[in-house]
C-alpha cells in the first residue's frame, strides 16, 4: 500500500512583514466568517480584509519583538522525527507539513497527494485538544481538498489525542523538569499553578464542541500528576470581532490569584510561537510582575523526542491495517465523519 502521511499545523509568518502577516491574518478571518453573517462571499471577503488590515500593524510589532515566528521551523522538524520513527517501524509513507494559513498551504499539499497515485492518506493534527477551527476544521479542510483534485484515495484522519498516557508523562516531566531547574516547588505555599488554553468562540461550544470538557479534563489530570489539589485556568482570547469567548480570560485568571509566584503551562500549545513567546512572555509577564508576582513560564516540549512516538502510536493502525481500537482510537464524534478517529471517544 502507498501512504501518505500529512501532518496538520495553524501556521504563522516566519518574518514579520506586512507582505507575509496580512494575507495570514487574512486567510484566517475568512476561514472564520461564519461567527458574523454575510449577505453575500464577497461582503465576508471585504470583512476579512479590513481586520486583517486593522490586526496586522500590532502583529508585527509582536513578530519583531520575539525575532519573527519560529512555528515552522519546530513543525518542520517534528516532521523529520516522525519520518524517523515510522521508518523504524518498518514504515515509508510519503510525509508531508500542511499549514492551514501559511506556506505550504492545506490545498497545495492536497493536490501534491492527489499526483501521487497514493492509496491511502493518513492526516494529524499537531493540535492535542480538539477544537472545531483546528483540529476539526484542518482534517474537513484536508479532506475537501483532496476531492477536488480528484484524488482517489482511503481517508484516514485521527483528531482529538490529548488522552494519550505517553503525550501526558511528557508534558508533566516538561513541567517538573523546569520548575527543577528554576529552582521552584509547586509544593511551597505561595505558589500558583496556571493553565493557559488557547480560546475558542462560544458559540462553538454552545453548537456541541466539548473543547472546553477536553481543556478542563487535561488541566484536572495534570494537576493530579503534578501533586496540585487546585489550579487556576485561563484562556488566550483573541476578541477581533464583537462576539463572546471562553471565559475567564487569562488577564482575569491572573488577577483572581493571590500568592507571590505563578508557574503558566501553555497547555494548548506544540510549538513556541506569538501567543506563548509574546502574549504570555510579554504581555502575561508585565501584567504579573505589576500585580507583584514572580512568573515562570513553562516553556513548550516541541522537541521532545517523545512527541514522535505518540504521533507514531497514532498513525501505525492505519499503515499497517490493525483495529485502531488498539490503540483505544474510536470513531470521533467531534467530527462524525467515515475514517476519523480519535482518543475522546466514549467506549460503546
Amino acid at each position: 500500500m502507498d501512504a501518505g502521511v500529512v501532518l496538520l499545523n495553524f501556521g504563522e509568518p516566519a518574518e514579520p512583514t506586512r507582505e507575509a502577516v496580512e494575507p495570514f491574518l487574512e486567510r484566517i478571518f475568512l476561514d472564520n466568517a461564519n461567527l458574523e453573517r454575510f449577505d453575500s462571499e464577497a461582503a465576508a471577503r471585504e470583512r476579512a480584509s479590513e481586520l486583517a488590515n486593522r490586526r496586522a500593524s500590532g502583529l508585527i510589532e509582536e513578530y519583531e519583538t520575539i525575532g519573527g515566528s519560529p512555528l515552522d521551523e519546530q513543525a518542520q522538524a517534528q516532521k523529520s522525527a516522525v519520518e524517523d520513527e515510522l521508518a523504524a517501524r518498518g514504515f515509508d509513507p510519503v510525509v508531508s507539513l500542511a499549514m492551514q494559513y501559511t506556506d505550504p498551504l492545506i490545498d497545495d499539499v492536497a493536490a501534491e497527494m492527489a499526483a501521487q497515485d497514493l492509496d491511502r492518506v493518513i492526516v494529524v493534527p499537531v493540535y492535542p485538544l480538539s477544537g472545531p477551527s483546528t483540529n476539526i476544521a484542518a482534517v474537513g479542510d484536508f479532506e475537501s481538498a483532496l476531492a477536488e483534485h480528484d484524488a482517489d484515495v482511503e481517508f484516514r484522519a485521527v483528531t482529538g489525542w490529548h488522552r494519550h498516557a505517553t503525550y501526558t508523562r511528557l508534558r508533566v516531566e516538561n513541567v517538573q523538569s523546569f520548575l527543577q531547574a528554576q529552582g521552584v516547588d509547586l509544593g511551597t505555599p505561595g505558589t500558583e499553578l496556571l493553565f493557559s488554553a488557547h480560546g475558542t468562540p462560544t458559540s462553538y461550544l454552545e453548537a456541541g464542541s466539548r473543547y472546553d470538557q477536553y481543556v478542563t479534563e487535561y488541566a484536572d489530570t495534570m494537576a493530579a500528576l503534578l501533586g496540585r489539589e487546585s489550579y487556576t485556568l485561563g484562556f488566550q482570547n483573541h476578541a477581533n470581532r464583537d462576539i463572546p469567548w471562553t471565559e475567564p480570560d487569562i488577564e482575569d485568571a491572573l488577577e483572581s490569584i493571590e500568592a507571590d509566584r505563578v508557574v503558566v503551562e501553555p497547555m494548548s500549545f506544540l510549538h513556541e510561537q506569538s501567543e506563548t513567546l509574546h502574549e504570555l512572555d510579554v504581555e502575561l509577564r508585565e501584567a504579573a510582575e505589576t500585580q507583584g508576582l514572580e512568573f515562570y513560564r513553562v516553556p513548550v516540549p516541541h522537541d521532545d523526542p517523545r512527541l514522535a512516538t505518540v504521533l507514531g502510536d497514532l498513525i501505525e493502525p492505519f499503515l499497517a491495517d490493525f483495529d485502531p481500537a488498539y490503540h483505544q482510537l474510536r470513531q470521533c464524534q467531534c467530527r462524525d465523519e467515515p475514517g476519523t478517529y480519535c482518543l475522546n471517544a466514549p467506549v460503546e
